[in-house]
C-alpha cells in the first residue's frame, strides 16, 4: 500500500520561502563589497581561466554581441526565467510530488544560503563590468531597447541600485537552473518534461556566459554549491521524516499480528486469519481447499466440522475412540449368506 504523504500547509511554505527569498535579496544588497576588491577577484578568475584555457565566455560573448538573433533572446532568458521557472517547479512539486517536495525545497534553501556566503566572501566583478580592453560587451545594455532592463544587470530601468552587480561568484542562475533540471528529470514522467529538465541548465549556462554576466568558473561554482546543498539536505530531511514517522506510528503493535498466532488463547485458525487479513479478507491462499494423503483432488472442508490441530490453522479428522460404544456394523444378518445360498 502506497504511503502518500500530504503536502505541508501552503501558507507555511509560502511564508518560509518568502523569508528565504527576502534574505537572499537583502543579503545581496548588504554584501556588495568594495569595487576594487570585486574587480581584483574578477581578473583573478579570468587569468586562471586563460591559464587553463577554459575562458569559454569570451567567444560566446562575441557571438551573442554580433548576432542579435542570439543576444536578444538570451537577454530575455537571463532577465526572466530565473524568477519564473524556479517558483513554477516548486509549485509543481508541491502539488504533484508532495513527498519529494520537502527534500527539494530544503535543498534549494541550503544552496541559496551557501550562495549568499559566497557573495559575502568573494565579491566578484562580472565580465561585462571589466574595462573594455578585456574584450567583453554588456549585451543587455546593448539590446536594452528591446526589453524592460537597463544597463545595470537584469534589473528594470531605474532599479539598478536595488541589485548587487558584484554577486557573480557563485552563479545562482546556473545553480537554480540545475536544481530545476534535476527535479524535472527525476520526477517528471513525460519525455518532454525530462528533456526540458536536461536542456534548461545547459541553456542557462550558455546564456550567463554569452551575456557576459558570469565567468565559466562562476557556473562551476554554482553547480558545486548545489552539490553541497544537496548533501546538507540529505543529512537533515531523513532525520526530520524519521521523527515524523515515529510520532505518527500506530499505538498498538498487534494490528499486524500473525493470522494464526498459537499464543492467542481461544482463537481459531481460520477466524484469526480472516480478522488479520487486509480489509477483512482471508489471508489463506487456498481458500479452505486442502489435499490429504491418498487424495488426488483437493476437497473443501468445513472448519466447524473438523477441529483444529494445536498450533495449526488446518482442521484434521477426529480419530475414532475404541472405548466408546458405536453403532453395529452394517451388513447382512448372521446366517444371511447360507439363507441366500438356499
Amino acid at each position: 500500500m502506497t504511503n502518500r504523504r500530504q503536502p505541508p500547509r501552503w501558507w507555511a511554505e509560502l511564508l518560509l520561502l518568502g523569508l528565504v527569498y527576502a534574505a537572499y535579496s537583502g543579503g545581496r544588497l548588504l554584501v556588495r563589497g568594495d569595487l576594487r576588491l570585486a574587480v581584483d577577484h574578477g581578473l583573478a578568475i579570468l587569468r586562471l581561466e586563460e591559464l587553463l584555457r577554459i575562458d569559454f565566455e569570451r567567444p560566446l560573448n562575441r557571438l551573442f554581441t554580433d548576432q542579435g538573433l542570439l543576444g536578444i533572446p538570451a537577454d530575455f532568458v537571463y532577465a526572466s526565467l530565473h524568477y519564473l521557472v524556479t517558483p513554477a517547479v516548486l509549485i509543481w512539486l508541491y502539488h504533484r510530488r508532495p513527498v519529494q517536495y520537502r527534500f527539494a525545497r530544503t535543498w534549494l534553501m541550503f544552496s541559496t544560503l551557501l550562495g549568499l556566503i559566497g557573495f559575502a566572501l568573494v565579491p566578484t566583478c562580472p565580465p561585462r563590468l571589466l574595462d573594455a580592453s578585456y574584450g567583453f560587451v554588456d549585451t543587455m545594455a546593448r539590446y536594452s531597447g528591446y526589453g524592460w532592463w537597463g544597463g545595470e544587470a537584469s534589473a528594470p530601468r531605474g532599479l539598478g541600485s536595488f541589485t548587487n552587480q558584484f554577486a557573480a561568484m557563485p552563479s545562482l542562475h546556473v545553480g537554480w537552473a540545475l536544481w530545476c533540471g534535476i527535479s524535472l528529470w527525476r520526477h517528471g514522467r513525460r519525455p518532454v518534461v525530462r528533456a526540458l529538465g536536461a536542456a534548461y541548465p545547459a541553456v542557462t549556462a550558455l546564456v550567463v556566459m554569452g551575456t557576459a554576466n558570469h565567468y565559466f568558473l562562476d557556473a562551476v561554482a554554482g553547480a558545486a554549491v548545489m552539490g553541497v546543498g544537496w548533501l546538507a539536505a540529505r543529512a537533515v530531511v531523513p532525520a526530520v521524516n524519521g521523527r515524523s514517522a515515529a510520532s505518527a506510528a500506530p499505538a498498538s503493535p498487534t494490528a499486524f499480528a500473525s493470522p494464526a498466532s498459537p499464543t492467542a488463547p481461544g482463537a481459531s485458525g481460520p477466524d484469526t486469519a480472516r480478522a488479520a487479513g487486509f480489509h477483512g479478507k482471508s489471508t489463506i491462499v487456498s481458500g479452505g481447499w486442502d489435499t490429504s494423503a491418498g487424495e488426488l483432488l483437493p476437497v473443501q472442508r468445513s472448519a466447524a466440522a473438523e477441529p483444529a490441530a494445536p498450533g495449526s490453522g488446518f482442521a484434521a479428522p477426529a480419530a475414532p475412540d475404541p472405548a466408546a460404544p458405536g453403532p453395529a456394523a452394517e451388513g447382512p444378518p448372521a446366517g444371511g449368506t447360507a439363507a441366500a445360498a438356499r
